[in-house]
């Protein structure tokens, strides 16, 4: 028997009279996964969760919420979704735990079941013994974030999905709402966007990156890694020219292109070089450039691609992209 995914989006087309937000967006998210949503700003990345969450209506297109049509039942997608905006309405002078009651009650949370719900979601979020009775327009903006989480997780929704969960918070808050998400790892699923991306890389098993309203890459980082920025990359530090240590790598049959250079004080040279080839590069590079007489190695580190390199890579590859078919009508992004 087929699983369901949780999420499944087929051609989400969304219109502002002549403005474009998302265009022909279509994605699945599996049960249990931890996903992030990337994109540049007014790239669509709210807009394609409001739709979801059946806040806004899609202009064409389908969406389905753990098989429930999101256009037909958005009543029913709502019960089944917890939804934290970007922007997260709190009521400055209610106390957590009013706050988070009142909040239940408007979710349908039986008053047998209230009590222990609101615990639940308050010992989760970590809630329970710091900030239970205190008035939620004296906490930190950390704590507002677990509130808004807290928020989310009431009603047992199957689906979270989290706008920029940790934006303005300082690194102590950001790595204790990391712990709070990987503590949802295969109980719900998350759809978080962020522009932080490296909390995205440490959380997420898998990327969509958006830009210009269209989804341009999605899968885990190796996979995208692969697709964007293939080869082998590595940190060297040499004493010699540029041109030593490529005539060095080419003499031995390697495929070499410099990506980034840095001159040190002591005219050291710091390379980030790209290389094609299989097994195991490293060894076979330090013993290139050792048997080099015109240049010296002094240290050699892999280098793997992160999140914000494969993110500029897949943006840039759209754009170009989008230049390359400039015969096409141009499509006007409204800011989400």
């Amino acid at each position: 028997m087929e699983t369901i995914p949780s999420i499944r989006v087929e051609n989400l087309t969304r219109q502002f009279g002549g403005l474009t937000a998302i265009q022909n967006v279509s994605f699945t998210v599996n049960r249990g996964e931890i996903v992030g949503f990337l994109g540049p700003n007014g790239a669509g990345k709210s807009t394609t969760m409001r739709i979801l969450s059946g806040i806004m209506p899609a202009t064409s297109g389908s969406a389905w919420v753990s098989g429930v049509a999101v256009a037909q039942d958005p009543h029913l997608v709502k019960q089944r979704i917890g939804y934290m905006p970007e922007n997260n309405p709190l009521p400055d002078d209610m106390r957590v735990i009013e706050y988070l009651r009142f909040r239940a009650r408007l979710k349908g949370v039986s008053g047998r079941k209230l009590r222990d719900t609101v615990q639940e979601v308050m010992e989760t979020c970590d809630l329970a013994r710091t900030a239970r009775r205190k008035i939620i327009g004296t906490l930190s903006k950390g704590f507002r974030q677990r509130v808004g989480i807290a928020d989310a997780l009431l009603g047992k929704p199957e689906v979270i999905i989290m706008d920029e969960p940790t934006i303005g918070l300082d690194p102590h808050q950001i790595q204790g709402i990391r712990k709070l998400i990987d503590n949802l790892r295969g109980r719900l699923t998350v759809v978080l966007s962020s522009h932080i991306l490296p909390e995205i890389e440490r959380s997420c098993d898998r990327v969509i990156i958006i830009n210009r309203g269209r989804i341009v890459a999605s899968g885990t980082s190796d996979s995208l890694r692969q697709e964007f920025l293939p080869g082998n990359r590595f940190e060297l530090q040499v004493a010699g020219s540029e041109r030593s240590v490529t005539d060095a790598l080419k003499a031995k049959g390697f495929e070499v292109e410099i990506l980034q250079r840095e001159t040190r004080e002591d005219n050291t040279l710091n390379l980030t070089v790209r290389l094609e080839g299989n097994g195991e590069l490293g060894p076979q590079l330090i013993s290139a450039l050792n048997d080099a007489s015109d240049c010296t190695l002094r240290s050699l580190a892999p280098r793997v691609p992160n999140l914000e390199e494969i993110f500029l890579a897949a943006t840039k590859r759209s754009w170009e992209e989008t230049i390359e078919n400039s015969t096409a009508k141009p499509i006007a992004i409204a800011k989400t």
